[in-house]
């Protein structure tokens, strides 16, 4: 029964030292991401100094395809078969 009473401040302080170093380390591993994706919260164009690509330190406007725009060479969700297996399931 002694050995016990000696030993638990032993592991209550070991317990407590892991449990310190493991929220020092989130803290510190968050604390970075935090701070080190707030550049990418700036604002951009010509005469920001924020330069995400060539283009846009060049001056030209980024264009983005819209929503509907087919993707490649092909567009992949009206290949003849899908339209085939589409007009089966709604006949």
């Amino acid at each position: 029964m002694d050995t016990l009473r000696a030993l638990l401040p032993a592991a209550l302080g070991t317990v407590q030292g892991l449990l310190v170093s493991t929220a020092v380390l989130l803290a510190l591993f968050l604390g970075f991401c935090v701070l080190l994706n707030l550049p990418k919260l700036r604002p951009s164009g010509r005469h920001s100094r924020t330069v995400r690509s060539l283009d846009e330190a060049l001056g030209v406007a980024q264009t983005y395809l819209p929503p509907d725009a087919p993707r490649g060479p092909a567009d992949q969700l009206r290949t003849p078969e899908l339209l085939e297996a589409q007009a089966r399931n709604s006949a």
